[in-house]
C-alpha cells in the first residue's frame, strides 16, 4: 500500500487571517490530478471522516487537500473552536473566496512545497461544504468532476420567527452538540445571503454545473433531508449527475468525531466517490 505524506499550508484567508490546510498524496502531489475538499457548518478539515476520505484519495493516485473555511472557529491546534470571533462573522461569500484562495495556490504550484498543479482539478463538499462546493462549481467552467456530500440545497436553512429573533439579538446562539460549546453566530451571514441573492443560489448553480457531478445522501439524513439530494439532481441536464442514495445513511454516514473506525453506509460513499474521480480525474 502506498505511503501517504500529509504537508501542511497556510495562507491568508477571505476574513484576513489565517486559512490552515494539509496536502495528502502518495508520492509528492506530482503529475496527478488533486481534489479540494470543503467541511460543512461546525465542521473543520479533521473532523470525523475527512482524514479516512483524503487518505482513501491520496492512495488513489490523487492529490488531496484539506482546509478550515477561514470562518469555522477552528485554531492552529486544529481541533478546538479558540477562535470565536471567526466563526461568528463566517459568510457564504467568505467560503467562496476562500476555495478561490486555496484553488488559485493550487493551480499556480504554490499551495505547498513539493506540490505541483494538478493535471485535473476536482471538488467535494460535505452538508454546506456541498452547497458551496456547487456555487463554485457553477461559476467555474473549467473544473473537472465534483462529488457533493449530504448536500444543502438552499442557503435559506432559518423560519421567519427564528430569523427575526436573531435580527433583533443581533447574533444567535449555535451550541455544538459533542462538546457542548456554545458559538455565537452575528448577522453577517444573513445579510451576506440578502446582499448576494443570486450569487448564492444553489439551485441556480446546480443547473449550471456541466462537469461530472456524484450526488450521495444518506436515506437516514437527519439534518439535511434526502429530497434536497432529489430536487438537486432534477435540476441537472441529462448526464451531468448521478445519484447515490445510501441505505441507512445519516448525516456523517454511520461515523462520529473523534473517529474510531468506518461504517458500512460510509464505505459505500467513500468507495462510489473514489471510482467517480478514478473515472473523470485519472
Amino acid at each position: 500500500m502506498a505511503t501517504v505524506t500529509t504537508i501542511s499550508f497556510e495562507l491568508v484567508g477571505a476574513d484576513g487571517g489565517p486559512l490552515r490546510g494539509e496536502v495528502r498524496t502518495a508520492e509528492g502531489g506530482r503529475d496527478r490530478p488533486a481534489v479540494v475538499v470543503c467541511h460543512g457548518f461546525k465542521g473543520f478539515k479533521d473532523f470525523c471522516f475527512f482524514p479516512h476520505v483524503a487518505g482513501r484519495l491520496a492512495r488513489a493516485g490523487m492529490t488531496a487537500v484539506t482546509f478550515n473555511f477561514s470562518g469555522s472557529g477552528v485554531g492552529p491546534d486544529g481541533e478546538s473552536f479558540s477562535e470565536p470571533v471567526r466563526f461568528s462573522h463566517a459568510t457564504f461569500s467568505n467560503d467562496l473566496r476562500d476555495i478561490d484562495i486555496v484553488v488559485t495556490h493550487l493551480r499556480d504550484g504554490t499551495l505547498a512545497h513539493g506540490v505541483a498543479h494538478p493535471t485535473a482539478l476536482g471538488m467535494l463538499g460535505h452538508s454546506r461544504g456541498g452547497g458551496t462546493t456547487l456555487l463554485y462549481a457553477g461559476a467555474t467552467p473549467d473544473l473537472d468532476a465534483i462529488v457533493t456530500w449530504a448536500a444543502i440545497s438552499t442557503v435559506h436553512r432559518w423560519g421567519e420567527h427564528e430569523l427575526a429573533a436573531w435580527r433583533r439579538a443581533g447574533s444567535v446562539d449555535v451550541v455544538n452538540k459533542r462538546t457542548g460549546l456554545v458559538l455565537p453566530l452575528c448577522t453577517d451571514i444573513l445579510d451576506d445571503i440578502d446582499e448576494n441573492s443570486d450569487i448564492l443560489d444553489i439551485a441556480a448553480a446546480a443547473e449550471r454545473v456541466r462537469c461530472p457531478w456524484l450526488i450521495v445522501h444518506g436515506d437516514q439524513d437527519e439534518s439535511v433531508p434526502v429530497h434536497e439530494a432529489r430536487y438537486l439532481h432534477s435540476l441537472t441536464g441529462e448526464g451531468v449527475s448521478r445519484m447515490e442514495i445510501v441505505p441507512e445513511g445519516g448525516h456523517t454516514f454511520g461515523v462520529q468525531h473523534p473517529w474510531v473506525g468506518s461504517a458500512p453506509p460510509l464505505d459505500r460513499a467513500v468507495d462510489a466517490t473514489v471510482e467517480w474521480y478514478v473515472s473523470y480525474l485519472l
